[in-house]
């Protein structure tokens, strides 16, 4: 059985004031990367979980077919996105799913994988003084998934989980300053002295 990647692209990046799912970094958009890196670590399928109205809805150049997952409740928050995404998941043959944001430009193929070393086990991304996405759901746990509401994801089911230490991930795009730190990261050749 398979891994699914969860990628969810819903989201309005109203404190960025533009879609950060269509940011360029390093020569590839924020949601390109997140593909390809799922796609490296042999997720499949890999699910992305848009607006309707998301110009970033087909992703050029991400070099994976993808399925697109169109929310119909966005504005609802984190939870409706992964409600679709996990309904997507659920009609194929999956062992579980990882939950990814599109903004954590330093996510890696290595710490994907360590997530999903135990099928059976639900695994998320130490950062910071919490337990995060990426995570690892197992299929047994997609009943409690499809339940959740508003825009608090699926932070409480990782309280107790296990999880992998990825202190790189607290970085995520949510602001400009946000960005800047993120080029001049992993573009340092284009940040001037």
């Amino acid at each position: 059985m398979s891994i699914a990647a969860v990628i969810l692209a819903a989201g309005a990046s109203r404190r960025l004031g533009r879609p950060k799912q269509d940011v360029t970094l390093a020569g590839e958009t924020l949601l390109q990367r997140t593909i390809r890196v799922a796609r490296d670590a042999s997720l499949w399928p890999l699910i992305v979980v848009s607006r309707a109205n998301g110009d970033y809805a087909n992703t050029p150049g991400s070099g994976s077919p993808v399925i697109m997952a169109i929310n119909p409740e966005p504005d609802e928050g984190l939870a409706s996105s992964i409600r679709c995404g996990i309904a997507a998941a659920s009609s194929h043959d999956v062992a579980g799913a990882v939950l990814l944001a599109c903004d954590q430009p330093t996510l890696r193929v290595g710490h994907l994988r360590a997530l999903v070393e135990d099928e059976a086990r639900t695994t998320g991304s130490a950062y910071g003084d919490s337990i995060g996405v990426p995570a690892y759901f197992p299929v047994a746990s997609f009943p409690l998934l499809l339940q959740l509401r508003g825009d608090v994801g699926a932070r409480k089911l990782l309280i107790n989980a296990h999880s992998v230490s990825a202190e790189d991930l607290a970085l995520d795009i949510d602001t400009s300053q946000d960005l800047n730190t993120a080029r001049a990261l992993l573009e340092p050749d284009s940040v001037q002295s």
